[in-house]
């Protein structure tokens, strides 16, 4: 973490001198950039491969058109993975020896903005965005940067995603001929469930001789996500922040809907988690779809790939799963970018960059690349995509471009969420992530080893799929969030 008061004394006469030298006026009331002149801009960020040369190529053609009009250059450099971004950050505003100096721009999640700006570290971009401006980025995005106490905008949305499902169609084929299965029941929460079930009863009925060896149907990414969306669609807010104080909301027959629809099929083998990504666990044949990130549509395999055999396989995209009767919303994810405070010289060239790059053809330019959403109201469309992709003669992945469109078809139905930044989100989000997966992976393996001394799967999973067995989960998972948030 972060030490606040050695950062703030570092910075109160920073802020001071700054103070004097703006006289109290409005930073967007005139230009301070000198094209004889030019402002050197340094970015970080964790990009790396196609999206890092994506980010540089933009980066360059900004620097050759824009910014050598106006005096601005541009340089960025990628941390690695946003790990490695999040500690270089912390280490250079501590001041620790070796660090390098602050970026003028550096990409960053909402808790880390959050910490960051607590420290008094961050820009305030209302300075240099008018009101227009704002209205052009959808909504939700331009509110999740709100993080300072007084509502001031701190965090500039520049590629956003959201979650989608990715299904091996292939062998959804040969399944759906066998039992009739029908893509349409993957609409909600409880019908991936139910197929999951019927797909481990059918792969074990394949091999009558060898008891219980159905595979897992389902996985998914990110599990803080069906969290905090989960609960949404609820109609709760597991982290209700106002004023910048987070109540903690644990109802718990909306977490026992949860429960039974992670833990139980996590348990009995319907539901798996066996690689770093579940993409990876399709590409091994473990599972035959998912839910995870606009973005890790590149990923998901041509071909599976078992220990004496491989073949190809087709892919159908489709909207993430809502509860039953649930609200129709998905998570809004993706880092921003931030800037440093600095002076106004440095602050308004970080902006109008910032601006250049979520410009609708610059941005989706990056995401045909990424799978990342653009930010602008206008380019999130189908036909926008279409017309940068021939202007800008574009090669675009089939599989991003199938997932994109997929989600701009839905954009009008969608309610993107986020939960908003408060004190300890990190640590609070990392419990939503790794509590209940790590028990259901735990029991899993007692299951597996109970299935291996010939109980059947009712026998060998019945102490943990009782109503007394969620009451000591749920008991502990809320004192933990209770410890972590310091309630």
């Amino acid at each position: 973490m972060i030490d606040l008061k050695i950062l703030k004394k570092k910075l109160g006469i920073l802020c001071f001198v700054t103070t004097m030298v703006l006289g109290f006026s409005g930073c967007g009331d005139k230009n301070p950039l000198d094209p004889k002149d030019p402002v050197s801009l340094t970015v970080w960020h964790y990009y790396n491969g196609s999206q890092q040369s994506a980010f540089d190529s933009l980066v360059q053609e900004f620097n050759d058109t824009v910014g050598r009009e106006k005096g601005i250059y541009v340089e960025g450099f990628s941390q690695g993975s946003v790990s490695d971004l999040e500690t270089a950050v912390r280490d250079s505003i501590e001041g620790k020896v070796g660090a390098d100096a602050m970026p003028d721009i550096f990409s960053s999640y909402a808790d880390t903005a959050y910490e960051v700006e607590q420290a008094g570290a961050l820009a305030d971009l209302s300075s240099y965005l008018s009101e227009e401006d704002l209205e052009q980025y959808v909504d939700s995005y331009i509110e999740e940067g709100r993080i300072a106490a007084d509502g001031s905008f701190r965090i500039f949305p520049t590629a956003k995603s959201t979650e989608i499902m990715m299904l091996n169609k292939t062998d959804w084929e040969k399944f759906a001929e066998a039992t009739g299965a029908s893509l349409d029941t993957l609409a909600t929460v409880e019908g991936v469930t139910a197929t999951a079930q019927a797909y481990y009863e059918w792969t074990d009925s394949l091999t009558p001789d060898i008891p219980e060896d159905g595979k897992a149907f389902y996985g998914r990414d990110a599990v803080a996500n069906y969290f905090v969306i989960g609960m949404q669609q609820l109609g709760e807010e597991i982290f209700h922040v106002e004023n910048g104080e987070m109540t903690l909301n644990v109802p718990e027959e909306a977490l026992y809907r949860l429960w039974e629809n992670y833990y139980i099929p996590m348990v009995k083998g319907y539901f798996g988690a066996y690689g770093s990504f579940r993409s990876d666990d399709v590409k091994t044949g473990d599972i035959l779809a998912y839910t995870g990130s606009t973005s890790s549509a590149m990923y998901f395999p041509d071909q599976v790939e078992l220990e004496d055999d491989s073949y190809n396989i087709d892919y159908i995209v489709m909207t993430a799963p809502v509860f039953e009767g649930g609200k129709h919303c998905a998570v809004q994810q993706g880092a921003g970018m931030v800037v440093s405070k600095s002076d106004e010289k440095h602050e308004y060239a970080a902006v109008e960059f910032l601006k250049w790059f979520t410009q609708a053809e610059n941005n989706l330019e990056f995401g045909c690349v990424s799978g990342y959403l653009p930010v602008l109201k206008e380019a999130n469309n189908v036909e926008k995509l279409d017309q940068v992709i021939e202007e800008k003669q574009l090669t675009v992945a089939p599989k991003t471009y199938d997932c994109l469109t997929a989600v701009f078809q839905e954009m009008e139905n969608i309610t993107l969420y986020t939960n908003k930044s408060f004190e300890n989100g990190s640590a609070a989000r990392k419990i939503l992530e790794y509590h209940i997966a790590d028990k259901a992976a735990g029991d899993r393996a007692s299951v597996v080893t109970a299935l291996g001394q010939g109980k059947s799967l009712e026998e060998a999973t019945a102490p943990y799929v009782t109503r007394e067995a969620f009451g000591e989960w749920y008991r502990s998972f809320c004192d933990e969030l209770n410890h972590i948030v310091g309630k």
